[in-house]
């Protein structure tokens, strides 16, 4: 998978390179973008940018080319998506998973999906442009509530990923330390989720327990959380380190 990945990768920037003209992949998951930054310094020095749909999306696009290069400015070929119950009243509480299944029922390609932002009853979802007729032509009814879809500019405020900071004392900056921290469990449960396969660093599997962590990185661990590693913020007066972490909530 990731070579044949890092294959696709590198035909859209030569591609992009050729041409002279922009490429863009499909929406990434964390994985794929994890690939995409560790071959980056390989591929065709062609300029890359990364977008979502919104800032801090999870499922981003990659778009080969440079604008200044090029001439040109060509936007990302991404657009949301409101779907809202006909009678709020009445509708039900759906969830991610919901809405997600509705869009895989029709038979779109999860690539062609970014993020899916859930606000009370309706979802915002951000999907590669030429699909958003398809969607809105098609989705009429999510479980039992009848809904109704339509392209929109805007998310109402609050709408998105949503952390919080907190701060945890640890000997280091090894990452089953912070996450034992984090999720308040003990080192040894904690090695368990890696054994289990169920830690994630940057949407790639990991299953070295002794990884120091750097700023920046975020931990996925299933059944826990998620979060991104901060960095460190100071030290106690026993030497621990102060280190910061933003949880995703």
């Amino acid at each position: 998978m990731d070579d044949f990945f890092r294959r696709r990768l590198t035909d859209l920037a030569e591609q992009s390179d050729r041409t002279c003209r922009f490429t863009f992949t499909d929406f990434l998951t964390e994985a794929e973008y994890a690939v995409f930054c560790s071959v980056r310094s390989q591929l065709p020095h062609c300029g890359t940018a990364v977008f979502g749909g919104y800032e801090n999306a999870e499922r981003v696009m990659l778009r080969f080319g440079d604008p200044e290069q090029l001439g040109y400015e060509e936007p990302f070929p991404i657009v949301c998506i409101c779907i809202a119950p006909l009678q709020e009243k009445f509708a039900d509480h759906l969830t991610h998973r919901d809405f997600l299944g509705a869009l895989m029922h029709l038979g779109i390609e999860r690539g062609e999906i970014g993020d899916i932002l859930v606000q009370e009853k309706s979802a915002y979802v951000f999907c590669h442009e030429p699909m958003a007729d398809y969607i809105c032509r098609n989705i009429e009814r999510i479980r039992h509530t009848s809904v109704r879809c339509s392209l929109t500019e805007t998310l109402p405020e609050g709408t998105g990923t949503k952390t919080e900071q907190i701060s945890i004392q640890a000997a280091s900056e090894r990452i089953d330390g912070v996450i034992a921290k984090v999720y308040h469990i003990s080192r040894g449960d904690c090695n368990v989720l890696f054994r289990s396969g169920k830690v994630f660093l940057d949407g790639a599997l990991l299953e070295n327990n002794s990884h120091m962590l750097k700023a920046g990185e975020k931990v996925s661990v299933r059944g826990c959380g998620k979060f991104r590693y901060a960095g460190i913020s100071g030290k106690t007066k026993k030497g621990n380190l102060v280190l910061t972490i933003e949880k995703f909530v």
